[in-house]
């Protein structure tokens, strides 16, 4: 019930957000949804170091906003600087020599795995029809993650990934695809006459095989961290990458199918 009530506030509060929003705007949930996710990513691999991930969580939500330099150098020069300052951190407030590598290698990492890929978000809402993009990708990820779900309960019974994930299933895999491919087809008959069939099928199948494999890898990542949920803040449904962690892969697929086949 928790669950559902959640749902049922926040996802209208999103809907209305994301029509009215402009680009930048909708910039300023993408940075807040990238820093309480790499925060919790650091929390989850690093609860070591909370100094230094609460400042590598604040400065990779920040290189969100590099998308509207106008430059190509920006991106990569911010890319560089994140690696070089946290490097040095890590050289220079080094707690125990054999863990120093796996360290940083987590904090670069959180950089490439949280703000890199949703960023792509933001890219997605300056394309044409972007507004109609956003909303196809939540489509398609939350009509494939509800499908996979209930026919999993009813009929799965070939494990998928037992080791990262024991409750998915085969059965229940090949159903969020049908339910990806269900939800790209409604939306070209409700919000976007401009998406044709084969594009359906297209972003459908590629959006929601990578949706899928993004939340086997945030599962992949808690497993290995030893804990259940990323976070707690979504009253029902756990951290912010546990909602988000679909999205992540989803996210550049997205934007670079649009942009190259659409």
């Amino acid at each position: 019930m928790k669950r559902l009530i959640t749902a049922a506030v926040l996802l209208p509060l999103v809907i209305l957000f994301i029509l009215k929003a402009t680009v930048f705007q909708f910039s300023l949930l993408v940075f807040l949804l990238s820093l309480l996710g790499l925060d919790e990513f650091y929390r989850m691999a690093l609860p070591h170091r909370r100094a230094e991930g609460r400042g590598a969580a604040l400065a990779g939500a920040g290189s969100v906003f590099v998308i509207f330099s106008g430059s190509p150098a920006i991106p990569l020069l911010t890319l560089t600087a994140l690696v070089l300052v946290f490097s040095l951190v890590a050289l220079f407030r080094l707690k125990e020599i054999r863990q120093a590598a796996p360290d940083v290698a987590l904090i670069l990492t959180g950089f490439l795995y949280v703000p890199l890929l949703l960023a792509h978000l933001v890219l997605v809402r300056a394309l044409p029809h972007g507004t109609s993009w956003l909303f196809l990708i939540m489509v398609i990820v939350m009509a494939g993650d509800s499908f996979a779900y209930y026919v999993g309960s009813s009929i799965g019974k070939t494990p998928l990934y037992p080791a990262v994930s024991p409750k998915k299933s085969v059965e229940g895999a090949l159903g969020g695809l049908a339910g990806s491919v269900s939800g790209a087809v409604i939306a070209k008959f409700t919000f976007f006459p401009e998406l044709s069939l084969v594009h359906c099928f297209g972003a459908a199948l590629v959006l929601g095989v990578l949706g899928q494999l993004g939340d086997l890898f945030e599962s992949l990542i808690k497993r290995s961290c030893g804990v259940k949920d990323s976070g707690s803040i979504i009253p029902g449904h756990g951290g912010v990458l546990d909602r988000i962690d679909s999205i992540l892969f989803a996210a550049p697929a997205a934007y670079y199918y649009a942009y190259f086949l659409f």
